[in-house]
């Protein structure tokens, strides 16, 4: 499932920040741009895996997954 986020970034000069609007706590800081966007990727996949794995985990045995459009 393909999905798409948005990126807020910002060029401090010596390096450059980025947080995910959608997921709080996905932030990251680079040298460059390119690996900014990178870098920001690998921890926005970390964080939906590590979320998707904690909610299976507290919800025990004989739970339902329904995918959910907004």
């Amino acid at each position: 499932m393909n999905n798409t986020y948005t990126a807020v970034i910002k060029d401090e000069g010596n390096c450059w920040i980025g947080w995910i609007q959608e997921v709080p706590g996905v932030n990251c800081q680079e040298n460059t741009f390119e690996e900014l966007i990178d870098t920001l990727r690998i921890t926005l996949s970390e964080a939906i895996e590590f979320n998707k794995n904690d909610a299976i985990s507290a919800a025990g045995s004989h739970f339902r997954e329904e995918k959910i459009l907004v």
